[in-house]
């Protein structure tokens, strides 16, 4: 464990903890962000006593991605929502920006330290160790995917930064310097596979021993994890963070069943009810979205930030001696279809898929016949046959299609395909792709 007193901490303690770092932020925003003194002031709470302690948090109200947008928009580059100087910040990471205009988030040397103290943390319950050689498949430039470099200082691995987009430089830095760990998205693990096989490369032959995914969801899935395991004869972890929040929010150990929270100390994690917004308690097998809280922020600090993650919570004892809750994260709000009422994670389709190995692929997708979140039955998907089969076994669409109108309440329209037509992606997969929709429409 990189902090093994904090991984292993009662989380009656951690909570005690966590109440004063919450006041102490809380006087923060008082007395530095203008966005928050408003936000809250508009919402009743005249001050920083009238907010009350973290017991109470579940009262104030979220803050949604789309105020910050708005903010920097109304003063850029970094509107109301910055709290510290702006000579304080040390680095500025953007956004994609493919639903506009990119978002700035600025960090102090402290905010920093806080990104690579819970990449530590959690690459080192993931299996990385000092001294071991590492090739990192996420971009290190403007985007705050590569902060994950100063995680990989603290734990002391040797780091070969590649990035996306030039696979061949990636194998060749792991076959010559001889990493033996890599740092990429779900997706990009299959892709490497693939590409490994289309031009002469036995993935074995790499020698990773470890893998751990982030980016997006997939790296906990048994299907997915199984063949990449199966392909490279490493071990697969995932980690799950938030550019706003931090890298490395959750990260799995060597026990595989679930992320723990790697943020301890940094962050306040709340489970809520999606379309209520009620607070859920940390009950196995509960069900809910993820809102986050900074403890310790100074550039731009966050409270009760609505990450539009939802997942499912395992409280079982972890025999590695980390407490508290474990999580997998079964979807996005954004990736979410409601067909005639029912609320449908396309990782759920996935875990049907799951069942009829081998013969069906780990790669399908979603061909919505319109925009938008509701859609009407039946749903199209395109799977993928596994490789090796030629034709559609007999019955097996039927089969699917009754299986997942049974667990799912969802009537599909599947169409196989063979082995290898789908997009393989170098960064994150479309689950839900609407291009069949954007044809007719031209």
């Amino acid at each position: 464990m990189f902090d093994r007193e904090v991984e292993t901490r009662d989380p009656r303690d951690q909570f005690r903890i966590d109440h004063e770092l919450y006041a102490k932020q809380i006087d923060y925003l008082y007395q530095r962000s203008e966005f928050y003194r408003r936000k809250l002031r508009e919402a009743g709470f005249r001050d920083r006593h009238s907010v009350g302690a973290l017991d109470r948090i579940a009262d104030l109200p979220f803050t949604e991605k789309d105020e910050i947008r708005k903010t920097q928009a109304e003063n850029p580059p970094f509107g109301a929502h910055l709290a510290c100087n702006p000579s304080d910040l040390v680095r500025v990471y953007s956004t994609s920006g493919t639903t506009g205009v990119p978002c700035y988030l600025g960090l102090t040397h402290s905010d920093l330290e806080t990104y690579a103290t819970n990449v530590a943390r959690g690459y080192t319950a993931a299996g990385f160790s000092r001294g071991q050689r590492i090739a990192v498949g996420f971009n290190a430039g403007p985007f705050v995917a590569g902060a994950v470099y100063y995680g990989f200082d603290r734990i002391g691995c040797t780091v070969i930064p590649v990035g996306t987009g030039n696979t061949e430089r990636l194998v060749t830095a792991i076959q010559k310097v001889g990493a033996t760990g890599i740092s990429c998205t779900p997706s990009y693990g299959l892709y490497l596979i693939d590409w490994c096989h289309e031009h002469g490369v036995e993935p074995r032959s790499l020698g990773l021993t470890n893998m751990i995914t982030a980016g997006e969801p997939g790296g906990g899935d048994p299907m997915i994890r199984g063949r990449i395991e199966s392909a490279f004869g490493c071990r697969v972890r995932e980690s799950m963070g938030i550019g706003d929040i931090s890298l490395s929010v959750w990260a799995e150990d060597e026990d595989g069943k679930g992320m723990n929270l790697a943020a301890r100390g940094f962050v306040y994690a709340e489970l809520i009810d999606p379309v209520s917004g009620r607070t859920l308690p940390w009950e196995h097998q509960a069900e809910g979205e993820l809102v986050y809280t900074a403890l310790r922020r100074q550039a731009m600090p966050m409270l009760r930030f609505r990450s539009r993650d939802h997942v499912i919570v395992n409280m079982q004892p972890n025999p590695t001696g980390r407490t508290g809750p474990r999580i997998r994260c079964i979807g996005r709000t954004d990736d979410m279809l409601i067909i005639r009422g029912v609320n449908l994670f396309p990782t759920a389709i996935r875990s049907i898929l799951n069942e009829f190995s081998p013969d069906v692929g780990e790669m399908f997708q979603i061909r919505p016949k319109a925009r938008g979140v509701s859609q009407d039955p039946p749903l199209p998907i395109i799977v993928e046959l596994a490789k090796g089969i030629g034709a559609e076994p007999a019955g097996l669409n039927e089969r699917v299609r009754i299986e997942i109108r049974s667990k799912l309440l969802v009537s599909t329209q599947i169409a196989f395909v063979p082995y290898g037509t789908l997009p393989r992606e170098t960064y994150k997969y479309r689950l839900v792709d609407y291009s069949d929709v954007a044809s007719k429409l031209n």
